[in-house]
């Protein structure tokens, strides 16, 4: 089964090389796999959120799209595209928006943040807070479900966005779905030791922070300079010391082997003074970077060469969005009045009356689901599940190989339904799978 992976990076200025580590090389590494769709757009209207200087957004939005080519995109290979040049998000942002729970929006991290913010501030809880902002989630959740992403890699404060995504994909799915999934749920992808880079002074590398450490601006002497500063304890040229906690070592295992790693480890125990390991990191992150940032200047030449190349990503995708999107206003209602719309959707409510699967989360956290006769009554319940993906695999299974599964499925009968109930049912939506 081929695989779609979708990643992309918000616009706002210059990358840095937690970018490149947690999203553009793990996305490009992915992209390279067998059975693999990848799917890599610069987050622009994501951007609008955090910038009102068009300078910058203009000028971050080329640099984004070199940077992306330099790392060694394949755009033959993948889908490349602008977020803007793709007119159906948006719009399927507003779908989503209409089936997702403000409450579900006021638990985001950076609208909550934001808030912890303004009150520490004695400001007002939502001074200065954007509805972009507090749609967030929503927008991004339109990103992925829009070509139906399987995976996303993303940093580690991202994974709560990724379940958002899922909520909101299950949610429109069970209203509009009546038995078929117009979205897949997608799954977070993080590298697992090394998601969030620190930047210079421990906290997560950001520009917000002014700890990062760029990717390619200021060249191989503004890398070596960034690497300089970053802080270190106390310890003098031949003390032990602990490497363990340590940013320098953290960004130096993000690009070293396992035996490299090692040896780094075991030199700064014996004594390495920090200079020498600072140096040490300079020329193993340069051996790595520079070749790309050679490639990076090129492309920053000839920006309508990367233009051309972000059209044709663009009608590529489109290709996917629209018909999708059509489907989508069919199932909520925003349809056609010539007749053979019609015929259409009175077709699609005459197999409305199949029994149906409801997926959903209770509010002990766990994941649950449950099969309803075409009446409306309930046949089967599931017990508590530790994830909506372990219950999106029962669903699955339970359709696919009908009553031969129901013996190792965790699920129990209602009340007055017997076992030939049941398999009637399963029976019934496994043929009109079939069909």
């Amino acid at each position: 089964m081929t695989q779609r992976v979708l990643t992309g990076i918000t616009t706002t200025g210059t990358l840095h090389l937690g970018n490149y580590v947690g999203a553009i090389r793990p996305a490009i590494a992915a992209s390279l796999e067998a059975g693999v769709e990848s799917f890599f757009f610069m987050a622009d209207y994501h951007a609008l959120i955090k910038c009102d200087d068009p300078a910058r957004i203009a000028r971050s939005r080329l640099e984004i799209a070199a940077t992306w080519l330099a790392a060694g995109l394949d755009t033959d290979r993948v889908t490349f595209y602008r977020q803007s040049d793709i007119p159906e998000i948006p719009e399927l942002t507003w779908l989503l928006t209409c089936v997702t729970s403000k409450g579900q929006m006021n638990r985001a991290h950076a609208y909550k943040g934001a808030v912890d913010a303004n009150v520490a501030a004695n400001e007002d809880a939502d001074a200065g807070i954007t509805m972009g902002l507090f749609s967030y989630p929503i927008l991004m959740a339109a990103d992925i479900l829009m070509f139906n992403a399987h995976r996303v890699p993303v940093g580690r404060d991202q994974v709560q966005h990724i379940e958002m995504a899922r909520d909101v994909a299950q949610r429109f799915n069970h209203l509009f779905g009546q038995g078929h999934d117009f979205f897949v749920l997608p799954e977070a992808a993080v590298e697992a030791d090394m998601a969030l880079l620190p930047g210079l002074d421990g906290r997560k590398m950001s520009k917000s922070y002014d700890n990062a450490i760029p990717l390619f601006e200021g060249g191989s002497a503004g890398l070596q300079e960034a690497i300089a500063r970053i802080v270190t304890d106390s310890k003098l040229p031949g003390e032990p010391k602990d490497p363990e906690g340590q940013a320098l070592v953290t960004i130096y295992d993000a690009f070293a082997s396992p035996a490299q790693r090692q040896d780094f480890r075991a030199a700064l125990r014996a004594g390495l003074a920090w200079g020498e390991a600072k140096k040490q990191l300079f020329e193993l992150v340069e051996a790595q970077i520079g070749p790309l940032r050679a490639r990076y200047a090129e492309l920053m030449a000839h920006p309508d060469h990367i233009e051309a190349i972000l059209q044709t990503g663009a009608a590529k995708a489109r290709a996917l969005a629209a018909p999708l999107l059509a489907e989508l206003r069919q199932a909520v209602g925003l349809r056609s009045f010539s007749t053979a719309a019609v015929i259409a959707v009175q077709a699609k409510s005459a197999k409305a009356t199949l029994p149906l699967f409801k997926q959903y989360r209770e509010a002990d956290g766990r994941f649950y689901f449950k099969l309803n006769a075409a009446d409306g009554s309930l046949l089967l319940q599931s017990q508590g599940l530790d994830s909506g993906r372990d219950a999106g695999q029962w669903v699955a299974r339970l359709k696919r190989e009908g009553a031969a599964a129901l013996g190792e499925a965790p699920v129990q009968r209602a009340e007055g339904i017997t076992a030939a109930d049941v398999e009637a049912a399963l029976a019934e939506l496994k043929q009109a799978s079939e069909g």
